[in-house]
């Protein structure tokens, strides 16, 4: 199977090739025909399994196909996202995956002044990505008008819905025009997930290309069992081991990822934090170095990390494990073995993250291989002396923050 047997139009496949893609995944290539049929969808699908060119490229090509003039602050197409940083790559992609089209696009989120989103959507753009909040902003101030919507997208339902979006996402599609186009996408099916799909979707078609459990079994999994004071010297011995090239570590707290990228620069790994404390600028220029291989190591709490897709991370460590929301587990190992490649994943696990250890295997429905190591509490002090720090309280989940990346771009034919 290639792109081309998907019936796609010759600048698509020009824009795929250049991108470095031969052959499509799985759920490209179920989801791909069905859409260019003008049918609904909703896709069960895992993060890193290629699902955003699953709707980005036949909605290009079906906007090309009947092409209009832009009008001003009413997009053809609306793709909502949970975070700015998801948003922000669905809108790279539009950009790459219609380099060599005629298409307007921008991507909106909270964070900062929304004076240039007004600026760029009133000019008019054929798709716009957003996040719920900013976009119900720039609505309810009369900014955006989704009566002339063709295209709908959901992204990231299940992720959605944990972060408290639903009843934005609901007021969202109550202004949505009956006649459209809308996809559906998720990683899981709970019942109120496919309560939400009932509203919004017509006899969609059904594309699930894996269990839930597929990541899982994908990455290779070791526990260390550590005492608190150990994390840190335990934590620099894995890194210095050549094969952990790009490294997506995950901390607790903001307060603790700022530690953790502190400690690493200081031991000579370059090293980036990112969380919600972090200004625009800041966490656009941390995904960028750790994209670009010149940070090696992206320190990330759960919220700001969501989003993150990047195909080469070849380990995953949880400085901390996720006490009190294991299901953040799945998703942080997941953010390796992108698409089939191998991954690893290593967690320190301190005793008072036993509880949730044992819980975590509950939920993957496996034991995670114990790693042995030789350090020992007062030899690890030593070596990272103040850096050390005492077990953190209880974790009570974090504010959700929000950031804001505008790109407007214009897709140049050739």
């Amino acid at each position: 199977m290639t792109f081309a047997n998907l019936g796609l139009m010759p600048q698509l496949l020009q824009a795929v090739a250049k991108e470095g893609y031969a052959t499509p995944t799985p759920i490209q290539e179920q989801a791909i025909p069905h859409v260019l049929q003008g049918k609904d969808l909703i896709g069960i699908a895992q993060t890193g399994t290629g699902k955003t060119a699953a709707f980005v490229l036949p909605i290009l090509q079906l906007m090309s196909r009947s092409p209009r003039r832009v009008i001003p602050n009413s997009p053809r197409t609306l793709v909502l996202a949970p975070t700015r940083e998801l948003a922000a790559q669905i809108d790279e992609s539009f950009a790459a995956y219609g380099s060599f089209m005629k298409f307007w696009h921008t991507v909106v989120f909270g964070g900062v002044s929304q004076v240039a989103q007004v600026r760029e959507i009133s000019r008019g753009v054929d798709v716009l990505v957003a996040t719920p909040g900013r976009l119900l902003d720039l609505m309810n101030q009369g900014h955006i008008n989704l009566g002339h919507l063709e295209f709908f997208v959901l992204d990231e339902v299940d992720r959605m819905l944990d972060m408290g979006f639903i009843v934005d996402v609901k007021r969202i599609i109550s202004k949505l025009p009956t006649h459209r186009q809308s996809l559906f996408f998720s990683a899981t099916m709970s019942p109120r997930i496919s309560e939400l799909a009932k509203t919004l979707l017509r006899n969609p078609v059904r594309v699930e290309v894996a269990p839930q459990a597929t990541t899982v079994r994908l990455v290779k999994q070791k526990v260390l069992f550590v005492d608190e004071g150990n994390k840190n010297a335990i934590l620099l011995k894995l890194l210095r081991h050549e094969d952990l090239k790009c490294v997506l570590v995950f901390a607790r707290t903001k307060r603790r990822a700022n530690n953790v990228a502190k400690l690493l620069t200081g031991a000579g790994i370059q090293a980036e934090a990112i969380h919600g404390n972090k200004s625009q600028g800041q966490r656009t220029r941390a995904l960028d170095n750790f994209k670009s291989g010149h940070a090696r190591v992206l320190v990330a709490t759960d919220i700001a990390a969501r989003g993150i897709d990047i195909d080469d991370i070849s380990h995953v460590i949880n400085y901390d494990l996720p006490v009190g929301q294991i299901e953040y587990y799945v998703h942080r190992i997941g953010r390796t073995a992108r698409a089939g490649a191998k991954g690893t994943a290593y967690s320190l696990c301190a005793s008072y993250e036993r509880d949730a250890l044992r819980e975590i295997e509950s939920l993957i429905r496996m034991k995670i291989e114990v790693m042995p190591h030789s350090f020992h509490s007062d030899k690890a002090r030593d070596a990272v002396g103040a850096a050390a720090r005492p077990p953190p309280k209880q974790h009570r989940g974090q504010r959700r923050s929000d950031i804001n990346r505008q790109r407007r771009g214009r897709f140049q034919s050739r």
